[in-house]
């Protein structure tokens, strides 16, 4: 455990350090190239969540949040500015929101996404609406409000963000289907993830995506699948949706590694194949992982293992 607090522990000092937060003007009048630069650090921020899970990244963006809002407070800047500043703002209050989700502090996570949309809002910032909507609804499904988080997972679809690209289209209709499954609408999943796929398929390679969207490959599309199917109660469905998530994932992305791998272990313990399970939670490394909520999964079908 102390090397993998220290693990991350350096991995934050190190995302501290490169994104030269005290290079942020916080007086005099900002421009649209402040605002470019801010959103570099946000995407640097949020490749390292992507790598290793957002726990020992919060204090780096509460951070960073502190020095653009004092910004915005006490800068001069035109209505221009003023909105791309708001959007930015969203954009690392969801960054915030998921690095507390990882540190389990779910109350902060909470408050960092609704502060998120209510930037967006003020930005006019219509993707980083639809970002902070779908964050909104897996905050309420992992409070176990199921059908809250059905609602808000229409409410984004219905975004422009949404309707204008269909990488958000394709998250959120992959959401909207846990949402539909735990609700007990089977079809309705269905469609949906029918309609995620569908909207997958559509993504041009060649446009590159927001920072914070890298993660969403055919091997996250086919790991929230599973979760869905999981939900339906369908768990051979499951298993091979997550062996194959897991299959298609870059080896860069460990915190999704060390998420659908516990996935999948759990999936084997439901369906009785503990040997199974043993053989995929002895290859299950997080000591560079910083997710109490993948790392408090795997203690626990550890000690499930440990008793069966």
């Amino acid at each position: 455990m102390r090397r993998r607090r220290f693990i991350t522990a350096s991995a934050a000092a190190t995302v501290a350090l490169a994104l030269d937060i005290d290079e942020t003007p916080m007086t005099g009048r900002l421009s649209m190239s402040d605002i470019t630069h801010a959103r570099e650090r946000i995407d640097r921020l949020d490749a390292h969540f992507s790598a290793i899970g957002g726990e020992s990244l919060l204090a780096v963006a509460t951070a960073y949040l502190d020095r653009l809002t004092t910004a915005a407070d006490h800068c001069t800047y035109g209505p221009r500015v003023e909105q791309a500043f708001h959007t930015a703002i969203a954009v690392l209050c969801s960054s915030a929101g998921w690095a507390a989700d990882d540190a389990g502090n779910l109350d902060a996570a909470h408050q960092w996404r609704t502060t998120a949309l209510q930037r967006a809002i003020l930005g006019a910032g219509h993707r980083a609406q639809a970002r902070a909507w779908s964050d909104l609804a897996t905050h309420a499904r992992r409070g176990g409000h199921h059908r809250e988080a059905l609602r808000i997972s229409q409410t984004a679809l219905a975004s422009r963000g949404a309707r204008q690209d269909p990488r958000y289209a394709a998250l959120l209709q992959s959401r909207l289907a846990i949402g539909h499954a735990r609700t007990g609408d089977h079809p309705a999943a269905a469609r949906a993830l029918l309609a995620a796929q569908t909207a997958h398929d559509r993504i041009n390679p060649t446009e590159p995506a927001p920072r914070w969207l890298n993660f969403l490959t055919a091997a996250e599309i086919s790991g929230l699948a599973a979760i869905t199917q999981q939900a339906m109660g369908h768990l051979a469905y499951a298993e091979t949706a997550t062996t194959q998530a897991l299959t298609f994932l870059e080896p860069g992305l460990r915190r999704s590694h060390a998420y659908y791998s516990v996935q999948l272990t759990e999936l084997k313990i439901a369906q009785g194949n503990t040997a199974g399970a043993r053989t995929t939670v002895a290859a299950i490394d997080t000591t560079k992982v910083s997710s109490q909520n993948s790392t408090g999964r795997l203690a626990t079908v550890r000690r499930t293992l440990a008793t069966a």
